[in-house]
């Protein structure tokens, strides 16, 4: 045992000398697994970093513990033709449906309608198009966990009036009161003098989509401006333990209300969001499954180029290789010296591929709103394949060494 680790030793010690002897031609050749590892950490972390911004975000859009039934709920394995026939069979939400889930839906500890539109909106001179004018039921702000900055929400009693009342979003708020407090002050919407009552908290932008862009105003009054089209129902608990009770309490009492028999199947649909972040994590799954390996072929390429190095290292050191095998070496310590100096020389460059990684999502994460998030997975399958990498590049140049003879060896011109 300690013969066996004073060679492994020693051999680590020869390629670390050899190595360091030619630092130029060493890094030159690890350019390729540098690059190699780099991209596939980068990417890993790109897709990790993507995957928790936008579970990130949809939780501050949709809030916890929340479901939603619409129309229509979009499905990822749904074809044209399935979304058609949904669409011809499934009701319009309408607010005797909302009425009715609030009162028959025990488990649901909040139950909200919403709808929305988009318009311009206009006022002394200032315009700011493309403004999303959401109707809300008073509850909504806390089924989407809204944080409001300045004053309050609409509450019950402007919804049962229609009442002409608004909250800004922090986008509009900039926009048509910059200076002052814009609490008690009057915004047209479609011409329409409606009373500021809040501003809600700024929450930045979504795939550089402000969500702050938005006004909110009572589901009712919203429905006599817009129209009664595109009206949701939402539904939340404060505790994820009757969450999915809740969710099928809803779809009970919505089945009771279409008059659905126990063999139709639900003429509406539900969202659950705990399901839409499952399917996100399934998008990003796939699309590491495609990515990562077209990135790993890099470190393809870098094993060729030090497996080609490693030749030529043969090559340089016949003499030594002659010199080793006249006193005592075998064919097996050979083969292990250069195959040792093959991966050694692959897993440095992993560990310079990992720096270069570093390097970039720190600066990604510094310009852009998404942080880039290096896993300790990722960090292990750059490390394992480049160093694999090397030894598989070494085992053709550490076979000739090995088979090489001593006598022609010694006879080499150094």
């Amino acid at each position: 045992m300690k013969a066996i680790l004073s060679f492994y030793s020693d051999a680590l010690k020869i390629a670390l000398q050899s190595i360091f002897a030619h630092k130029l031609r060493a890094f030159l050749t690890l350019i390729g697994i540098i690059i190699g590892v780099s991209s596939v950490v980068t990417v890993g972390a790109s897709i990790s970093g993507l995957n928790t911004y936008v579970i990130d975000k949809l939780g501050k859009i949709l809030g916890s513990n929340h479901f939603m039934i619409a129309r229509m709920a979009f499905s990822g394995d749904m074809d044209d033709e399935e979304f058609e026939r949904r669409l011809r069979r499934n009701k319009r939400i309408n607010w005797d449906d909302y009425e009715w889930i609030r009162d028959h839906c025990a488990t649901c500890d909040y139950v909200g309608a919403a709808t929305g539109a988009g318009t311009d909106l206009k006022q002394d001179g200032i315009e700011f198009p493309g403004t999303r004018v959401m109707g809300s039921s008073s509850t909504m702000a806390d089924i989407e966990d809204k944080t409001i900055e300045l004053g309050r929400f609409i509450s019950d009693d402007e919804v049962e009036r229609s009442a002409m009342v608004v909250v800004l979003g922090a986008d509009v708020r900039e926009k048509f009161f910059p200076n002052g407090d814009p609490i008690g002050k009057t915004l047209k919407v479609r011409g329409l003098p409606m009373r500021v009552v809040g501003v809600e908290e700024k929450r930045g932008s979504f795939f550089g989509d402000s969500m702050d862009r938005h006004i909110y105003i009572p589901v009712t009054t919203h429905m006599q401006i817009f129209g009664r089209n595109g009206l949701q129902i939402h539904g939340k608990t404060r505790t994820r333990e009757k969450f999915h009770t809740a969710i099928e309490d809803a779809r009970v009492a919505m089945r009771i209300k279409h008059r659905l028999n126990g063999n139709e199947e639900d003429d509406f649909g539900l969202v659950n969001v705990e399901e839409i972040s499952n399917q996100i994590d399934e998008f990003t799954s796939m699309i590491a499954m495609v990515v990562i390996p077209i990135t790993l072929i890099t470190l393809v390429v870098g094993g060729i180029v030090v497996m080609n190095i490693m030749l030529v290292s043969v090559t340089e050191r016949t003499f030594e290789v002659g010199l080793r095998k006249a006193v005592g070496a075998t064919r097996r310590q050979i083969l292990s010296q250069f195959m040792i100096e093959s991966a050694i020389l692959c897993a440095l460059g992993g560990i310079l591929g990992l720096l270069a990684a570093w390097g970039v999502t720190t600066l990604i994460t510094t310009l852009a709103s998404i942080t880039m998030t290096i896993t300790i997975t990722y960090i292990l399958l750059a490390l394992i394949v480049s160093t694999v990498t090397g030894m598989i590049a070494g085992i053709y140049p550490a076979f000739k060494a090995a088979r090489l003879d001593p006598i022609l060896a010694l006879t080499h011109a150094t």
